[in-house]
């Protein structure tokens, strides 16, 4: 597929951890860059003397400007996040060519049952765009269950910013399940667990599911397996 790009650039990078950095940016061919969240941007990255495309979700809300979040893991066997992670490449003021918002991995226009998120690592970007908009649109009656899966604490991406929107949305839950901390006092192992045992007795549901593949495949498999049909199975695959 063909996609147009616009002229845009690095305005801000946060470190997060040695392998996760946040991308503020912001296009300049727009005063307002409009997307629904759970949307995603194509990046037209220079690597190796060609283009790249990559796709990224967008982790920040449509808050009416032209700037966007993105949250990014480094692979270092790939192409396109070294590029991103090289500060000699990528820095404040970097150019950068960037599509219009991409996707269908969107919440519906009516929202009747909860709605369950289940992410993993960078996965967890959709999600924080919805429930960002939820607050900012006053919609913070929905009943709401994000559990994050990740290996260690320091792993936990906008830990601080998630505990705290419980104060402002009355029915919202957040599980972050650690695989590797021992010393995790909260949900450990694997996020499966969590939303088997949240949604045990078969209540109406939404699922939305992003993160890596194997977990996708896994959680999709198992919903169906408790009942739950595909029309309430949604899913973002991050390869």
């Amino acid at each position: 597929m063909a996609y147009e790009f616009y002229d845009g650039e690095v305005v801000e990078i946060r470190d997060i951890t040695p392998v996760i950095k946040r991308f503020f940016i912001k296009v300049n061919d727009f005063d307002t860059f409009d997307f629904a969240p759970g949307q995603f941007v194509m990046l037209d990255l220079p690597i190796e003397s060609k283009r790249t495309t990559r796709s990224y979700s967008i982790a920040s809300n449509p808050n009416g400007t032209n700037i966007f979040e993105l949250v990014i893991v480094l692979k270092t066997d790939g192409a396109g996040t070294p590029y991103l992670f090289d500060y000699d490449q990528v820095k404040p003021g970097t150019p950068l060519k960037i599509s219009k918002a991409i996707g269908k991995f969107t919440l519906p226009g009516h929202i009747e049952n909860e709605i369950c998120f289940i992410c993993t690592g960078t996965g967890i970007a959709p999600f924080r765009s919805m429930i960002l908009d939820m607050i900012h649109e006053g919609q913070t009656n929905h009943h709401i269950n994000l559990i994050f899966g990740c290996r260690y604490a320091g792993d936990i991406l906008y830990r601080e910013e998630f505990e705290s929107l419980k104060s402002q949305m009355p029915h919202f839950n957040y599980y972050p399940v650690l695989s590797r901390d021992s010393d995790w006092p909260g949900e450990k192992g694997y996020v499966h667990g969590v939303y088997e045992k949240l949604y045990s007795d078969g209540r109406p549901a939404l699922f939305y599911i992003c993160g890596w593949k194997e977990m996708i495949m896994q959680a999709r498999g198992k919903l169906l397996d408790m009942g739950y049909d595909k029309s309430q199975i949604k899913f973002e695959l991050y390869d």
